[in-house]
């Protein structure tokens, strides 16, 4: 008997032609259908409840809006009313758009590959005829692209659910929680999260631990973008203007980033003379008028200097903060298709 070795690796035969991108993606739909269904169904659900919601917030605030006068018992009964059913319903909505990027990538991302490196089943998966690169090229960029679109329009939909409560409160869309849940921003966090969920599930070849660990990268990738980050984008604006700090916080207030004294020519003010200027004023809780405080300082030759961006520059701050996710979005897939190509095989 004549025993024939075969290659452990046979070579691919050269006429054969690349497997056809739609029929690629037809085998992604077919190995992801459940996270292409599911995760749509779920945000479809949000945004039926956001909707029904909104219209009931729109419609007691508006009736607070007309009610006059604004001193009378009855405007005063609406404005309870408003804050202690509708604000509680939006700032509650708010935070948990806060989380829904981060679970959507850690849920939908994490799975993608990790789960087929867990089970095995990658070995069946990946000599279909399919490159493994390929697959996972379409396979990251079918469902980052799907999930970032619903997350967009998501977004869209909040933006207009969170308005009465945002005209409200005397927020504004620079505030913290408020910025990364419309626009850009909220797309392009959830594209970034689906990234971190694949590249960690590529990484760990489990799928708990790397869940846990996009969790963990995401919001600590996302406190650090609120406390640095955001600051660095070069739309602020400097002035010594203090009237436009003053008064109660409204929608249309800037953000106030950073503050700082100058003496003549504008070098650093002496530290002790402005300690000098404020001790002039009352440190018991009293508001101080900017105005004259703004005066005390201009008689001993310093001026109070206020790094701020304004409301306006809002697209600004959504493009640079989409350009830069979508570069880490692009690393992070890039990262994961070569570790398919070198811990795969």
């Amino acid at each position: 008997m004549t025993v024939l070795t075969m290659p452990a690796q046979p070579q691919q035969d050269s006429k054969l032609r690349p497997v056809p991108w739609h029929r690629m993606v037809w085998v992604t739909w077919r190995q992801h259908r459940a996270t292409l269904l599911s995760v749509p169904a779920v945000l479809g659900v949000v945004a039926l409840y956001l909707l029904i919601a909104g219209l009931k917030i729109h419609h007691d605030y508006a009736a607070l809006a007309a009610c006059r006068p604004a001193s009378s018992g009855a405007c005063q009964q609406l404005d309870k009313e408003f804050t202690n059913t509708d604000w509680t319903i939006s700032n509650t909505t708010l935070i948990l758009m806060n989380f829904a990027p981060a679970l959507i990538g850690a849920f939908a991302g994490a799975p993608v590959l990790g789960r087929e490196l867990e089970t095995g089943t990658f070995r069946y998966a990946w000599t279909q005829g399919m490159r493994r690169e390929r697959q996972t090229v379409v396979k990251l960029v079918l469902l980052g692209v799907v999930l970032a679109a619903i997350a967009g329009a998501l977004g869209e939909l909040f933006a207009w659910f969170f308005q009465p409560a945002l005209q409200n409160a005397g927020m504004n869309v620079l505030a913290a929680l408020v910025f990364g849940t419309r626009g850009l921003a909220f797309a392009v966090w959830t594209l970034a999260a689906f990234a971190i969920g694949a590249f960690l599930g590529m990484l760990f070849r489990r799928v708990v631990p790397a869940i846990a660990a996009t969790l963990g990268v995401y919001f600590g990738l996302d406190i650090l973008t609120w406390l640095f980050l955001r600051k660095q984008y070069p739309v602020a604006l400097v002035t010594s203007n203090s009237g436009l700090f003053s008064g109660a916080s409204t929608p249309s207030s800037p953000w106030m980033l950073s503050t700082w004294y100058a003496g003549p020519g504008g070098k650093p003010a002496s530290q002790s003379v402005v300690d000098q200027v404020l001790s002039l004023f009352p440190h018991n809780g009293a508001p101080v008028v900017k105005e004259s405080l703004a005066q005390a300082f201009a008689q001993h030759g310093i001026t109070e200097w206020w790094r701020y961006v304004p409301v306006s520059r809002f697209w600004p701050m959504q493009f640079f903060e989409a350009g830069w996710l979508l570069i880490l979005s692009a690393l992070l897939i890039a990262g994961t298709i070569w570790l398919v190509r070198r811990r795969a095989a």
